[in-house]
């Protein structure tokens, strides 16, 4: 059995560890809030977005933007990955990056080659040791997501599309369910699906008036879409991290608490054979005598 100093030492350890995890539990839960209602706000002017650009997948307009043209053959893929740039939030990015990993073997198998776009470091980090082929990337996002810092890396894999270096684009985050489920998810950007559309199915064919022209509307408005989607998705994955990372850290705070249990159990034993046995010295000393 340990002495009764390296189980007091053990038990300092382990309470300076839980006053960091408690420490860190608290701010996360502050964050969180404070990233889901910025998530919650953003989802209507997202979910509108899709809609309408959805209906323009549908509609009889001449002018067909290459964002609404899907490829006839698919021999290149663009890949646009959201992790965090820090861990200590469970398996949050283990799990998006598990999924983009098999997505990735799957179109390899395939003979499609793949262009990846990272965001966050936890998913850069994880694409150098892949040995992916990393065309733009961006750290340091912070706490806030920021239109303008995205915009750099997102543009790189859209004129990639739009010059015909890749026929598809997929992003790769994880979509906020509730404080305790967080789902990753892989869905298509680039295409645009007209599943979204508004009677998609019914075989309803309509459009809408353009002013002043069909060309600068449509252009404008993809190109919103794309920059929407991207942000609420980085805003969805956001809001997640904070959620894993203050569960794992409630996790870790109550598990410190148990070990501490245990460890002022161990010593408390420790010190009670010490005192029988010092007893059991002086009674047989004075025996003797």
């Amino acid at each position: 059995m340990a002495s009764g100093k390296e189980i007091r030492n053990k038990i300092k350890s382990v309470e300076s560890t839980r006053k960091i995890t408690k420490a860190m539990e608290m701010v996360a839960a502050s964050k969180m809030r404070k990233a889901q209602d910025r998530m919650r706000a953003a989802r209507p002017y997202g979910e509108k977005i899709r809609r309408v650009a959805g209906n323009l997948s549908n509609a009889l307009t001449e002018y067909s933007h290459p964002f609404l043209e899907p490829r006839e053959t698919v021999n290149n893929v663009g890949l646009i990955v959201v992790t965090s740039d820090k861990g200590l939030c469970g398996g949050l990015n283990t799990n998006v990056l598990r999924l983009a990993l098999s997505r990735m073997k799957t179109w390899d198998a395939e003979g499609k080659r793949l262009q990846v776009s990272a965001i966050g470091n936890k998913g850069f980090n994880f694409m150098m040791r892949a040995g992916a082929n990393i065309v733009s990337h961006l750290i340091g996002l912070g706490d806030t997501p920021r239109l303008e810092a995205l915009i750099g890396p997102a543009k790189v894999m859209i004129d990639a599309y739009l010059n015909g270096e890749v026929d598809v684009v997929y992003i790769a985050y994880t979509r906020f369910i509730n404080t305790m489920k967080q789902e990753p998810v892989v869905e298509q950007l680039l295409p645009l699906s007209g599943d979204l559309a508004e009677g998609s199915g019914s075989g309803a064919l309509w459009d809408y008036l353009y002013e002043p022209n069909p060309e600068e509307v449509v252009d404008t408005l993809l190109l919103r879409y794309v920059e929407a989607l991207l942000y609420q998705s980085v805003a969805e994955n956001m809001a997640s991290e904070q959620s894993a990372r203050m569960v794992a850290m409630k996790s870790a705070s109550d598990n410190a608490k148990s070990v501490i249990g245990e460890l002022r159990l161990m010593y408390n034993k420790a010190r009670q054979a010490a005192i029988t046995k010092e007893l059991s010295e002086i009674v047989g000393g004075a025996a003797a005598v």
